[in-house]
């Protein structure tokens, strides 16, 4: 109990002595200990390391859990040592809820069958993404976060005790300084001088020591950014496999889309609504700019110019549409629109769908659907 009091003792004068020395120092009222130059640099050099990685790691958690809560559930997981939940990625709920509401639809019908399909894609979206940041998390996040709580309180325990044998250091530099003026004065001083050179000596050796520590673990960081830039490479190269995977998925997707063409037309024909723009649509409010002109492929206007001859105003399917927008026609195949008025349209086999048969009078070309909407 006796060296338990005397320890806690020891230790609070000398906390106290080190603050009044750090007090001293700040008001410019005792002399400082300078750390050499390439010390300096190397603690200049560390502190911006850990401030930009800190940084980096927030935002690279912020990119792959934008929900703030999710973040924290994560925290407190990754602390208690405990396996995080499953957690479904928003795009695969979004092809779950697709998939579901085919089902009330009728799977059998145009809509029901193409929600069945993107909400498939939509899993596998979902699935992409929840490879990657399992990727990002392992090979990216965890290497940051082991430098910042490891590596880093290392380097800063290190670096609070080489202030504290600096401090050390500077006191008994005072302590001399105080006993020589001693000594000047009364010869009685001089064995306090030898307490003093003494106290300098090993105080001296402790602060060399914890210096040369200090840097060799500073001089470390190096290491540390070669780790992080492979880290970063294997990131980069998660993000880009990412990326190509959702690309290749929204080709195949477009590829399975691509199969029913008109289906759209059909169901507007069948339920008597239009299958332009609507009415209501901000497109057809005044100011508003006409869609962008169809694809218009050059192998197409021969044959689409040969129908036009073949295929006589009362063919089956010929409707009235409206036109919404001005178009001036790109060549002789095609006729020019003016807003607001009714032609007669049709359609013939082979041609895009983008584009029908439109007539005026005597006048007869291929018009862009986008530009038309649909009467019954």
């Amino acid at each position: 109990m006796d060296f338990n009091v005397k320890k806690l003792a020891s230790d609070a004068g000398v906390f106290f002595t080190r603050a009044v020395q750090y007090t001293e120092e700040k008001l410019g009222q005792a002399e400082k200990t300078e750390l050499d130059a390439h010390l300096e640099n190397l603690i200049a050099r560390a502190d911006c390391t850990k401030n930009w990685t800190e940084k980096i790691f927030r935002q690279t958690e912020v990119l792959l859990q934008p929900n703030p809560s999710a973040r924290i559930e994560e925290f407190f997981y990754e602390k208690l040592d405990r396996k995080i939940p499953f957690r479904t990625t928003n795009a695969e709920l979004l092809g779950q809820y697709m998939q579901d509401a085919a089902k009330e639809f009728g799977p059998g019908t145009p809509y029901g069958s193409t929600l069945i399909t993107v909400g498939e894609f939509q899993r596998r979206l979902g699935g992409a993404e929840r490879e990657f940041l399992h990727m990002s998390a392992i090979n990216f996040l965890t290497p940051l976060r082991n430098f910042l709580e490891g590596d880093w309180k290392t380097i800063s325990k290190e670096r609070r005790l080489l202030e504290n044998r600096r401090l050390d250091l500077d006191i008994c530099k005072a302590r001399l300084k105080k006993a020589k003026l001693a000594e000047a004065k009364a010869a009685l001083w001089s064995e306090e001088v030898d307490k003093a050179e003494h106290e300098l000596r090993v105080a001296q050796t402790e602060f060399d020591r914890q210096a040369e520590v200090t840097c060799l673990l500073l001089e470390g960081i190096s290491s540390t950014h070669v780790n992080h830039l492979r880290c970063l490479h294997e990131f980069v190269e998660a993000q880009a496999a990412y990326y190509a995977q959702c690309h290749k998925h929204m080709q195949d997707l477009q590829k399975e889309l691509s199969r029913f063409p008109n289906a759209f037309a059909v169901n507007a024909s069948t339920s008597g609504v239009s299958a332009g723009p609507s009415p209501l649509s901000t497109a057809t409010l005044p100011g508003a700019s006409p869609p962008s002109r169809p694809p218009n492929p050059s192998n197409a206007l021969e044959s689409s110019t040969l129908k036009i001859e073949e295929v006589k105003p009362a063919a089956t399917g010929t409707r009235k549409a409206k036109v919404l927008y001005d178009y001036d026609a790109a060549d002789t195949s095609e006729l020019s629109l003016l807003a607001d008025e009714l032609i007669t349209v049709y359609t013939v086999p082979g041609m895009d769908p983008d584009w029908l048969i439109g007539e005026r009078g005597n006048q007869k070309g291929k018009v862009p659907v986008t530009y038309l909407e649909l009467l019954s």
